[in-house]
């Protein structure tokens, strides 16, 4: 069946800007890590990307080893690109990573010149495009001097195969020394990719901090703890879920008592708010103005219009805000 995209899609997306930069991303955009490769139904891959466009998801979300297995979820974007989305090009952000192990060999991961030019030409083919809008390096790779990795994220620019760059998983102080060299060359890290979740709060520390300073984005991704802030293990650990999967990546080991028991109190405070617990979840990142977009990941579209559902009610109560606090750290 041939598709027609959404004429009203724009309505109920809210967008945020970048950075400094003139670009604006969705609030809530969608990551291809899992449930989009070739082990998944093709037919429900395609169906969760055009309902995301019609909900005004501009951006998706890739790495050169997201599927599984590693590539084939950029192939699936290809597809979709190509059938369905050829014609909606300049409406889309896609973005794409190299960084972590794709190849055998010395050249195959990290963040040498080598691989990650290698690696983004690969990524262009997968997806047949003759560009990406962001090129993530997808990890910091303390052998490889930095100079090399972010020259390599200008060359992409400067040879028009992405429009923007950034960095993922870099802390504070990489961060800082990353986003100096790229002023150098005259190419502005666009974005940072952290995760960031109620469970996981690494980045406030000093890199929200950073990122607000040197005006470079935030988009969050792993916002559900890769499932746990939701209602899926309040009772058990239910079949087809990121637990039960082989080749998924979240373990039994993540379930202990005491992480139930704040899975619980927070999915008491959601729904007092009137919000489910992953509704929630997401509502708190976008609580802060220092978070461009939340990168949700999902496996049907009932699931990801419920993400959406989260932009209803981004704010909180400052009891609310304390409530979460003592939840998540007891202690204090």
């Amino acid at each position: 069946m041939s598709y027609t995209a959404n004429p009203d899609r724009y309505e109920s997306m809210i967008y945020r800007r970048v950075g400094k930069s003139g670009l604006k991303l969705p609030a809530i955009s969608l990551g291809l890590w899992q449930n989009f490769g070739s082990l998944e139904i093709f037919e429900n891959s395609r169906n969760i990307l055009l309902r995301a466009f019609d909900m005004g998801i501009t951006h998706f979300d890739l790495a050169n080893n997201y599927g599984p297995n590693p590539g084939t979820a950029e192939e699936t974007m290809g597809k979709v690109l190509q059938s369905d989305l050829k014609n909606h090009r300049d409406e889309l952000i896609i973005s794409t990573k190299a960084g972590y192990h794709m190849w055998k060999g010395p050249y195959g991961e990290f963040g040498s010149r080598k691989h990650l030019l290698a690696s983004l030409d690969q990524s262009l083919k997968r997806m047949q495009l003759d560009y990406v809008d962001i090129f993530y390096s997808h990890r910091p790779d303390y052998e490889t001097p930095l100079e090399e990795t972010m020259g390599a994220l200008a060359s992409a620019v400067q040879q028009g195969k992405a429009l923007y760059v950034g960095i993922s998983n870099y802390n504070a102080d990489y961060s800082r020394k990353a986003i100096a060299l790229l002023e150098q060359m005259n190419i502005p890290c666009l974005i940072h990719q952290a995760s960031y979740s109620i469970f996981e709060r690494w980045v406030e520390a000093d890199l929200l901090d950073l990122l607000h300073e040197k005006q470079v984005g935030l988009i969050a991704f792993s916002p559900l703890a890769q499932g746990l802030l939701t209602n899926r293990y309040l009772t058990d650990i239910p079949k087809g879920s990121r637990m039960n999967k082989e080749h998924g990546t979240l373990s039994t080991q993540n379930l202990s008592q005491q992480t139930l028991k704040k899975i619980r109190l927070l999915n008491d405070l959601a729904l007092a708010r009137g919000q489910s617990l992953s509704e929630m979840a997401i509502a708190w990142l976008l609580k802060d103005p220092r978070v461009c977009s939340v990168l949700v990941g999902v496996s049907s579209v009932d699931q990801l219009t419920q993400n959406c559902a989260s932009l209803q009610q981004t704010a909180f109560t400052s009891g609310e805000m304390e409530a979460i606090q003592r939840i998540v750290d007891p202690q204090e």
